[in-house]
């Protein structure tokens, strides 16, 4: 029997959870595999990996912790080699824009053979409502080592939506995708306009890298996660990213979501709310 089923791997993420939804929606067979799951997938256990590959015939990839570490790309490579010794024929990789890492790890999956699809993303809205920014926001003040930086933050529907498509439409096997927001705001707009859209004081305030790393430790992350971090906010947000890239429009057809309607939307589900 020939494998039909997609496999989301970090299905329950940010993204994964989306994509997950429309799948269901459109009555797609599709398994989520994380740690926890009836089929687990770690991605320090290779060992079985195979197990939780077979049956699929194409896979969805976000890494954890991200693709900036060192150890990314050998195993985007390796579970490449063991999805196509398992019958898949396209991974979906969930990239990062100006990272180093990300780079060699996109490397590393095309060296496979197999087919591919890269989304290569910015920064996410949802970073503010959903991930490390949320309970900041929502005490009323952010406080990041970014100044004046520019980033086009990217809506998690249109990588979700981008996803689906390359996972259901062959035409865009072996093909990059940049994807952005329609336009570059300072983390500094970028709260102003939460602010905005909640009608309540939110500010942003500007840190040193040394007080920033000074606040994870003190919160208990471990010194691996501190590096990570750091390299993410002086490499990605030095301006490299803060140009606009057209890519959601060229997968889907349609412009990328605005921030400001990210916002709004937000807030009106009571995202920020005290």
């Amino acid at each position: 029997m020939q494998n039909s089923e997609i496999i989301l791997i970090g299905g329950k993420g940010k993204t994964g959870g989306r994509i997950a939804d429309r799948l269901a929606k459109r009555g797609l067979g599709f398994r989520v595999a994380s740690r926890s799951s009836a089929r687990p997938f770690d991605w320090e256990k290779r060992a079985d990996w195979a197990a939780t590959l077979t049956g699929a015939k194409s896979a969805y990839v976000s890494f954890q912790p991200d693709l900036a570490v060192s150890w990314a790309a050998d195993a985007i490579g390796a579970l490449a080699r063991t999805a196509i010794d398992c019958g898949l024929t396209h991974i979906v990789l969930l990239s990062g824009r100006g990272e180093d890492g990300a780079q060699r790890a996109e490397e590393a999956l095309k060296a496979s053979g197999i087919g591919y699809t890269l989304l290569r993303a910015s920064w996410f809205c949802q970073n503010f409502s959903e991930g490390a920014f949320a309970e900041q926001v929502a005490a009323g003040e952010l406080a990041l080592p970014t100044g004046v930086v520019k980033e086009p933050f990217i809506h998690t529907d249109d990588i979700a939506d981008a996803a689906v498509a390359a996972l259901t439409d062959a035409s865009h096997v072996d093909k990059t995708y940049e994807l952005t927001g329609p336009r570059a705001l300072s983390f500094c707009e970028a709260v102003a306009e939460i602010a905005e859209a909640c009608g309540r004081d939110i500010t942003y305030r500007q840190i040193s890298m040394a007080e920033f790393k000074e606040g994870l430790a003190a919160a208990g992350l471990p010194k691996g996660m501190i590096d990570l971090l750091e390299e993410l906010f002086t490499q990605v947000l030095d301006g490299r990213n803060s140009g606009v890239a057209n890519g959601v429009a060229e997968i889907l057809g349609r412009p990328a979501k605005d921030f400001g309607d990210y916002a709004r939307e937000a807030a009106a589900n009571g995202t920020w709310r005290v």
